[in-house]
């Protein structure tokens, strides 16, 4: 006979927000704090190479070892909900077939993603009696967020659009990130410290105006937070559509044409800083969104690990090469398909 435990809907947090907002830092952290729960990552990136899910599974912080590099698998090369039957639905199933079986699953979205549809995936007949949505996390970086970059005044924006057809105010960016917040169910405003008191008390003013309905904002420095505040939600999400609007319920399919991405392999590095001013060059010079992904240094047995969100770079060593691992480098770069130049980012990167 089954038991209790395989009977058990399996419960899944579904991890989403914009580009840089700090979803890979948030998983780190619960790697290591997983609030006495056996944890399984899927992790959905957006571009040919996946960086995210390496940095995961390389993870050398104490207590990521705990987590079997089986229970950390990858959908690269498109959304969750555009492959739910050759893709979404094997992993999960294989996850549910690990022995120990995880207790509970966390999926982070392409910062790209638009999450509804992900949750409409969970009502597919092969899933829907086995697994749940335990709850939608959205991360917004609050710097960002309270330089009204991707809000606007709707009432305004509407009165406009009345007046004048030819108006758009809105931008693939902005619909992502109202997407993102009208599905959550708690809102994590990270990164506070750069925001300031002011900053933040506007971002949350900004949230509250797209959210449809009140909804819990944390302020979260580095993804520290206490797992028993996001995971054990019980929202079974995949019921309660209909109080998660999108700008795309009308729509029949949805796609990230908007937006692509290119992969830039680096030849090892002699300085850390000229690599963070030609990552900096890149978004001030041709509109690059995001870049992330890890370099070698020459003379240093680390990895370089760097992470962009527009001009603002961070950099940091997270682990020692292996030693039989290539010191290779590589990057993956994102912006709106109209700011994509291969030849020119590339130039950039590795002269």
């Amino acid at each position: 006979m089954p038991s209790p435990e395989t009977l058990a809907k399996l419960p899944v947090t579904v991890i989403t927000g914009f580009l840089g907002s700090g979803k890979t830092t948030l998983i780190r952290h619960l790697m290591q704090n997983p609030g006495g729960k056996r944890l399984a990552i899927i992790v959905n990136e957006f571009g040919d190479v996946g960086v995210d899910g390496d940095i995961l599974k390389s993870c050398a912080i104490p207590g990521c070892a705990d987590i079997p590099a089986e229970n950390i698998l990858e959908l690269a090369n498109g959304c969750i909900c555009c492959t739910v039957a050759d893709d979404f639905i094997p992993t999960i199933e294989a996850l549910m077939a690990l022995d120990p079986r995880p207790e509970h699953i966390l999926i982070e979205t392409s910062g790209l993603a638009l999450p509804k549809p992900l949750l409409k995936a969970f009502d597919w007949p092969d899933i829907r009696s086995r697994i749940t949505v335990d709850g939608v996390i959205a991360l917004a970086d609050a710097e960002a967020v309270a330089a009204g970059r991707f809000a606007c005044d709707v009432a305004a924006v509407d009165a406009q659009r009345e007046a004048d057809d030819a108006l758009d105010h809105e931008t693939p960016l902005s619909e992502v990130f109202e997407d993102q917040i009208a599905c959550a169910d708690i809102i994590l405003l990270t990164k506070p410290d750069l925001a300031g008191a002011a900053g933040l008390a506007k971002a949350k003013a900004m949230i509250a105006a797209h959210a449809p309905r009140p909804l819990p904002v944390i302020e979260v420095g580095e993804g520290v937070i206490d797992p028993r505040i996001i995971l054990g939600l019980e929202a079974a999400a995949e019921n309660d559509l209909e109080a998660r609007p999108s700008h795309h319920d009308t729509a029949h399919d949805h796609d990230h044409d908007d937006f692509e991405s290119v992969v830039i392999d680096l030849p090892e590095q002699s300085d850390p800083a000229d690599l963070v001013a030609r990552v900096e060059r890149l978004a001030n010079e041709m509109n690059i969104l995001r870049v992330k992904g890890y370099a070698a240094v020459a003379g240093k047995p680390m990895r370089l690990l760097v992470q962009a969100v527009g001009a603002r770079v961070r950099h940091q060593y997270d682990r020692p090469w292996g030693p039989d691992e290539a010191r290779q480098g590589r990057l993956v770069v994102i912006a709106e398909h109209d700011d994509i130049n291969e030849a020119a980012i590339r130039a950039v990167l590795t002269r």
